[in-house]
């Protein structure tokens, strides 16, 4: 058994939703795993050995669980207490790179992605090993086996030789093998939280008698909601509870409960968990606060080992409203109107607000998950249960953690594609994410890194529950805006202006109108009203003129919104004729907004006479920002999907020998020398400014000669292990010229470091160009982070830095290059022509290859980046790696 999987185990979902351990193999499974060679029929023994003899079977069983084997690794699948498929690979030498794949799985279980499942597993394990192919024997007519290789999604080449086929798998994963990984996980997760979402019958255990128990609260909504289900009572005190028959355990129950809502005090927590897992229950919903780590690892273990799927702990309940289900199974005060808007929460206060709010706006939910504690059911899950429930067409989220940030992505941005997916930002400040931290018991997320993530996947990110609300109500009611330009009307000059103010300071513009349209815009509005952008309709205006004036705006072409702003008038008020009223009766093609001063709602929904509503906010505030959100959403809807360039001159090989060299030396880790810095980027093809060591002064001397440029200029920069910042160290020195002023500041260093300086790198003076920083981090949730921004000495104080989470795509490249306020001076600004943009694409896209392939690379920083029109040029670099194993975030496992 390799190092790689030596204790490493991993519950995953099938499927059909059950759930299966996948481990290493281990000596004492011997046993188990020849039942499983046993119990196969003689054709599949057949198929698997080329002979239907029981011997091969029994050498199998042997093999697989012989730790003392090199080069060899068996993973086992087990389902409860069976062994249900075994797929093994053994090197054909030590250190090679390909290896010899065998898979069985059990008769009875055949079509159940157990194969598929072991494979995944088995592929990580190989790349972690250094394997890069599999090579797999086969009967031409087992074609069972020919599928799993196909549907894994890896690349298979096949050569017929007679009878049998020999089968080849790359092990490299690309995007048609993460595709189909996602395809199965999806599968699955739906399948599994089918027990959850739509049970038939559901167990309230710790459902009390006393009108305050959360239990009886939680029995009482579902009463109430009339669950289309079975409804069953646990309480050893009482033979019925809200008219609901109650038993005293959940083992005397009369029929098995697809799910079990537990209200139980913390420590009864685990032994109840267990019993509803022998019991036969598929999924839990824990409701009880408070459970220490010992109790949480319990509760945990009893979920995985007995296949049920987990909400909570620390949670308000869930809850269904589709009409097949009437799932009310939270203990809020009021029922979740039915509706179209799918709510997964952390905070159950943040819950109750959101789905007052929905409910309050006539959206209403489709389902409804306050996640608590999250200790297994995720924002990831209910993310791919909405994409597949046919009734969700809105997701909104508020997730104070992350567990899988980059299959999080992955899923987010498929799913925007179908539908909004909203998010509020939650533990921004420091002190937001301490009590985020310290609610859920996660680490705390740097803001930055939370924005990379929002804006890949496509996550509309709002800083509040109410301005979640507001851009849900926009989202919901109205086509997206094709662009940013907005056209403002009001019936008052000075609201006019604020909106116009709200518009631009949200990022919208508030472009000035054609003349032609101005002049047709006053044929319809009273006299003395103005229409140049924002648009004074006038006090006087009426319900007919402002329908006219609005449709006009949305047939015309010249913005691509409206945003109505009324103040209520004595005139209006004495007429009866409400202006608003002509929002609701017009033919509109564009996106259309209003703001109506003093109504008492936060906003709400005017129900259009020809269908739909259009959002009403009670501050124009509200309204612009709802405004971008749509409008960034029709932007990232507008642009296809990035795609990864392949680069040429690469060499991912040298650069794993060359940190795996320096790891073996240090095995703490730490800052790469110059050279290995070097070293690692040329394995790149990373443009770097030319440098040499140099160990004394006559070296120094020597190199600096070699290197001057035309002017004859170089620079001097101390080194020795540990050193980050050497401009405020004092150990740079700029402008040398002639070999006197060369030595006499080595001597200098020299003398200012001694006993610490180990060397001297000697560089030319860089010519001219904008000083910019690319770099990496990597966070312990996310993954690398890659920067970019303006560098130089000046760049942490001035922190004008854009992020995106690697592997970059070409649009994630072209975001990092056009955020930053510094963008103008690469684009050419004040008559200068622009910087070498293709260059500066490629050490991004270099960069991100680098840090995506090595795992031990924790930081680097290119510090200046000098960018000119003729070519980008590393000036400083500086990269750590720390002793890392290969991590795959989209390897199909349970958390």
């Amino acid at each position: 058994m390799t190092d790689v999987v030596q204790d490493k185990a991993a519950h995953a979902l099938l499927a059909d939703g059950r759930t299966v351990l996948i481990r290493p193999a281990r000596p004492d499974d011997h046993d188990r795993l020849l039942e499983l060679y046993r119990w196969m029929s003689p054709e599949n023994l057949r198929l698997r050995f080329f002979s239907s003899a029981a011997r091969p079977g029994r050498w199998a069983a042997e093999r697989a669980c012989d730790p003392g084997r090199t080069g060899h690794t068996a993973l086992l699948a087990e389902l409860g207490e069976r062994i249900v498929g075994v797929a093994e690979y053994e090197k054909a030498e030590p250190g090679s790179a390909s290896a010899d794949l065998a898979l069985t799985v059990a008769d009875d279980l055949h079509h159940h992605g157990i194969g598929t499942l072991l494979l995944e597993h088995l592929v990580h394990a190989a790349r972690t090993d250094g394997v890069r192919v599999f090579t797999a024997d086969a009967l031409a007519d087992n074609h069972e086996v020919q599928q799993v290789f196909t549907d894994v999604g890896l690349r298979v080449t096949r050569r017929l030789d007679g009878s049998e086929l020999r089968c080849t798998v790359e092990l490299e994963p690309d995007e048609r093998y993460l595709e189909a990984c996602e395809e199965r996980g999806r599968t699955a997760d739906t399948a599994s939280l089918q027990p959850l979402l739509r049970p038939d019958c559901i167990a309230v255990v710790g459902a009390g008698r006393s009108p305050g128990s959360v239990g009886r609260a939680v029995l009482r909504n579902l009463r109430r909601g009339g669950f289309a289900g079975r409804l069953l009572a646990v309480n050893p005190h009482a033979h019925a509870v809200e008219r609901t028959p109650s038993y005293p355990s959940v083992g005397a129950l009369p029929a098995v409960p697809d799910l079990a809502v537990l209200a139980v005090p913390a420590a009864a927590v685990p032994a109840t968990a267990e019993e509803c897992g022998k019991a036969g229950a598929r999924a839990l919903v824990v409701l009880s606060s408070g459970l220490d780590e010992k109790q949480g690892a319990a509760l945990l273990n009893a979920c995985r080992s007995h296949g049920m799927r987990l909400v909570g702990p620390n949670c308000l309940g869930i809850a269904n409203t589709d009409e097949a289900v009437r799932l009310d199974a939270t203990f809020a005060a009021r029922r979740p109107a039915r509706g179209r808007a799918g709510v997964a929460v952390q905070s159950g206060g943040v819950g109750i607000a959101l789905l007052d709010g929905l409910t309050r706006l006539g959206i209403g939910v489709s389902s409804f998950v306050s996640l608590g504690d999250k200790y297994d059911v995720s924002g990831n899950d209910l993310l791919q249960w909405w994409e597949s429930d046919e009734t969700t067409e809105l997701a909104l989220l508020h997730l104070e953690s992350f567990g899988n940030p980059r299959a999080f992505s992955r899923t987010a941005r498929r799913v925007a594609r179908r539908m909004p997916v909203l998010t509020v930002d939650a533990g921004r400040s420091a002190a937001g994410r301490r009590a985020a931290a310290s609610h859920t018991a996660a680490a705390a997320t740097p803001t930055m890194t939370r924005q990379a993530l929002f804006t890949q996947a496509g996550v509309t990110a709002t800083r509040s529950v109410s301005e979640l609300l507001d851009a849900a109500a926009l989202l919901q009611s109205q086509p997206l805006p094709a662009g940013s330009r907005v056209a403002v009307v009001s019936n008052a000059g000075g609201v006019g202006v604020l909106a116009a103010d709200a518009c631009a300071e949200a990022g919208l513009t508030v472009p000035e109108l054609p003349a032609a349209l101005v002049d047709d815009l006053l044929r319809v509005l009273p006299e003395g009203a103005f229409a140049a952008n924002p648009v004074d309709a006038t006090a006087a205006v009426g319900s007919r003129a402002l329908r006219a004036c609005v449709e006009r705006l949305t047939a015309h072409g010249a913005v691509d919104a409206v945003l109505v702003a009324l103040a209520p008038t004595a005139l209006a008020a004495a007429t009866g004729d409400d202006p608003v009223l002509g929002l609701l009766a017009g033919r509109c093609s564009r996106t259309v907004a209003a703001v109506v001063l003093g109504q008492p709602e936060q906003v709400r929904l005017l129900p259009h006479t020809q269908g739909g509503a259009v959002p009403a906010y009670a501050d124009a505030d509200a309204a612009a920002r709802a405004l971008a959100h749509a409008a960034e959403r029709a932007r990232w809807l507008a642009r296809p999907p990035g795609a990864h360039p392949v680069l040429d001159g690469i060499d991912p090989a040298r650069a794993r020998a060359l940190v795996d060299g320096f790891l073996a030396n240090r095995p703490e880790g730490g800052w790469l020398d110059p050279r290995g810095c070097a070293e690692l980027l040329d394995c790149y093809g990373i443009r770097r400014l030319p440098w040499a060591w140099a160990e004394n002064e006559e070296d120094t001397a020597q190199a600096a000669a070699r290197l001057a440029g035309p002017d004859g200029r170089v620079a001097l920069k101390a080194y020795w292990p540990g050193l980050v910042h050497k401009s405020e160290q004092g150990a740079v020195v700029l402008d040398l010229q002639g070999d006197a002023q060369v030595r006499a500041a080595c001597r200098d260093l020299a003398a200012r470091f001694a006993g610490t300086m180990t060397g001297v790198l000697v560089q030319p003076m860089a010519g001219r160009g904008t000083e910019l920083f690319a770099g990496v981090t990597d966070d312990d949730v996310f993954g690398p982070l890659v920067l970019f921004g303006l560098g130089g000495t000046a760049t942490e104080l001035l922190a004008d830095h854009a992020a995106r989470l690697a592997p970059l795509t070409d649009r994630d490249v072209h975001d990092l290059i056009t955020t930053p306020r510094c963008a103008p001076l690469l684009f050419g600004h004040r008559g200068a022509g622009p910087v070498d943009l293709a260059g500066l694409e490629q050490h991004l896209l270099r960069l991100s290859a680098m840090v995506h392939d090595l795992p031990q690379l924790t930081e680097a920083d290119l510090n200046p980046l000098l960018a000119r029109p003729d070519g980008v040029t590393a000036v400083d670099v500086r990269i750590r790696v720390l002793p890392r194993r290969e991590h795959d975030p989209y390897l199909r496992r349970l958390r």
